[in-house]
């Protein structure tokens, strides 16, 4: 089986940089350490994104995988984890994140639960004035049959006889420099340390399973496109009696038939006919506050931007208030009356089609290059 490029492995863009790497490194290890992910590929997915690391986190090594690819990495001894299968020699990665100084974290301490993420859909004017919502999410809850054990009512868990309810298992191994102890998660209990000889039947001896639940969110006013709302302790459970994840509800925002949100500003177009442009007019223009009037002063030109402040999006962050901004533009009517074209004509006839002195500089040299000059 072909490896996967490394990039994609950690999700990132090949320009990321050594930061983003790192950040997402630790996130993806995290997910999926099998201490705390016990899905039955989490072990190889882990390995992966190590590997990953091992190259991209190192200059010199990132620069020849950019070069030759996977074959570029073999020579160098970081393409693989040489020969050693398992979670050991990388430093306790696990220590890393969750504590331990140095030692391996007890398979039954408690560990908060997973974070979950939830995405709606909002009305353009829904994330200007902000909601309040309820929204139902699936996520897994300690099982009410088993009480979170696993195991059938009635019966009991055995500590695993293997690791001896460590959850891992030690192998050493003979090297030039010695003996080297690796530990790998057991996979007689999948790291529980616990056996359960008869699981419960509810489910299925995960001691969990999975439920949909409503919560009610608050939505701020001023919200834009991709932000993210946390709602603190409503993930996933924790496990062990941990503390429970967070949810975080990513918006999305509806497009508006007549208007468009840059930031905290709005924008929109006013379409004018010829007369109003050129004899100015005072007209209502729609707001997401309501209509409000605009002078339109005579002689506007098609692209002209009116600015109504305050008119925008409130800042989410509490900032002030957006404004809104109008631009004009200037309708030719495709069907006329006799009379209508009668009066343009007239208007033609007597100097409608002279150009205004600040156009003129542009007519001058239209002509020009029409005639060849």
């Amino acid at each position: 089986m072909s490896k996967r490029d490394y990039y994609d492995v950690l999700g990132v863009e090949n320009s990321a940089s050594k930061e983003e790497i790192k950040k997402a490194y630790r996130k993806l290890a995290r997910k999926y350490h099998p201490d705390v992910n016990k899905e039955a590929n989490a072990a190889d997915q882990f390995k992966e994104v190590k590997e990953a690391y091992e190259v991209l986190s190192d200059e010199q090594k990132r620069a020849q995988y950019d070069q030759f690819g996977h074959a570029g990495t073999q020579d160098q001894g970081f393409g693989g984890f040489g020969g050693a299968q398992d979670f050991g020699g990388f430093g306790d990665i696990f220590d890393m994140f969750f504590g331990g100084g140095g030692r391996r974290q007890d398979p039954n301490a408690p560990r908060q639960g997973a974070d979950l993420q939830y995405t709606i859909t909002l009305d353009f004017e829904e994330a200007i004035f902000g909601k309040e919502a309820d929204i139902r999410i699936p996520k897994e809850e300690e099982c009410d049959t088993c009480h979170g054990s696993g195991a059938k009512p009635g019966t009991k868990t055995n500590t695993c006889g293997h690791c001896n309810g460590s959850g891992q298992l030690n192998t050493e191994q003979s090297t030039p420099f010695g003996k080297v102890v690796n530990r790998r998660v057991c996979h007689y209990c999948n790291g529980s340390g616990k056996i359960i000889p008869e699981k419960c039947q509810t489910c299925g001896g995960s001691g969990r399973v999975k439920k949909h639940k409503t919560i009610h969110i608050s939505i701020p006013a001023g919200i834009d496109e991709g932000q993210q709302i946390r709602v603190s302790g409503k993930g996933e459970a924790g496990v062990n009696g941990g503390p429970p994840g967070d949810l975080f509800v990513v918006v999305q925002i509806r497009s508006h038939d007549f208007f468009q949100r840059e930031g905290d500003h709005v924008y929109c177009e006013l379409p004018l006919t010829f007369a109003q442009a050129a004899l100015g007019d005072e007209v209502e223009v729609p707001t997401v506050h309501g209509n409000v009037k605009l002078k339109i002063p005579a002689g506007t030109q098609t692209g002209k931007t009116f600015r109504l402040k305050g008119k925008g999006a409130p800042n989410v962050r509490g900032f002030g208030q957006g404004d809104q901004h109008i631009q004009v533009r200037v309708v030719t009517p495709t069907k006329l009356t006799e009379q209508q074209k009668e009066l343009l004509r007239e208007f033609n006839a007597v100097g409608g089609h002279d150009s205004t002195e600040e156009h003129d500089s542009f007519f001058q040299r239209f002509k020009k290059a029409f005639k060849g000059d």
